[in-house]
């Protein structure tokens, strides 16, 4: 079967240099992009039933951008005021610099990795005097309280925002030759949706194993893994994929 539709189940790229705009353009595919999962904030009563005192923490560890806005949100819904010496630990640069949303961020202590949660650590370890407040979706990496229970740092967990399934039954009527999964939360969405879906001749691409083995658990078939050591992004497995079946039509 060739290739020549293919669903995303991820936001679209606001890039139009996208590594999917230039495979696109390479193999004259139709690439589509919807996301599969959405992230809602939980609510103030839910967040209060956690019995959280966000004022008793020094510290903030922030995983992600949506971590940030939760944690502004649960404040703000609460009318509480986080005091100027409050320290904010970010994952990443760019999460840093986006806590200007909601401070003025040369007036406040800020620290941030570069990129991954075990660089973050060895910032956080310069700082074990701190108790952390760390905000987490319920489906957050079980490495980060791991982590900081291993660096016997003083935190406390709390789900500010939680992943469920997006509504996609506009998707009912239309046929893709490949879907493309980043996560296990897609291939929930993709069955709580179409609780009847059949695969058929649908290929099916997947990043990273837990992924893949989401498909597998769900009596499904992995068609194209990512990453690889001859592919190692998801564009580069859809590509070599997409070349060998048009060879094998040949």
């Amino acid at each position: 079967m060739k290739i020549k539709t293919i669903l995303v189940s991820q936001p679209e790229p606001k890039n139009d240099k996208s590594p999917y705009a230039e495979l696109a353009e390479k193999k004259g595919l139709k690439i589509d992009f919807r996301p599969f999962i959405q992230v809602d904030g939980v609510s103030v009563k839910d967040f209060r039933q956690e019995r959280i005192d966000i004022l008793a923490h020094s510290g903030v560890i922030f995983t992600s951008r949506t971590a940030v806005d939760n944690y502004f949100r649960i404040a703000e819904e609460m009318r509480l005021a986080i005091p100027d010496t409050m320290k904010y630990f970010c994952i990443s640069e760019a999460t840093a610099y986006y806590l200007q949303k909601y401070i003025v961020y040369r007036k406040r202590k800020i620290f941030y990795g570069n990129g991954t949660f075990a660089d973050l650590m060895e910032v956080i370890k310069k700082h074990k005097d701190e108790k952390f407040l760390v905000p987490l979706s319920d489906t957050h990496k079980e490495e980060i309280p791991k982590k900081l229970e291993q660096a016997k740092i003083k935190y406390t967990k709390t789900i500010m925002y939680r992943t469920v399934s997006a509504d996609l039954s506009d998707l009912s009527d239309v046929n893709y030759d490949m879907l493309v999964f980043y996560s296990p939360s897609g291939i929930k969405s993709l069955l709580e949706n179409f609780p009847e879906f059949n695969q058929n001749n649908t290929q099916i691409a997947t990043f990273g194993p837990k992924t893949a083995k989401a498909v597998k658990d769900a009596g499904l078939k992995v068609n194209v893994k990512a990453p690889t050591k001859e592919a190692p992004s998801m564009t580069m497995a859809i590509e070599q994929f997409v070349t060998e079946v048009a060879k094998s039509k040949k």
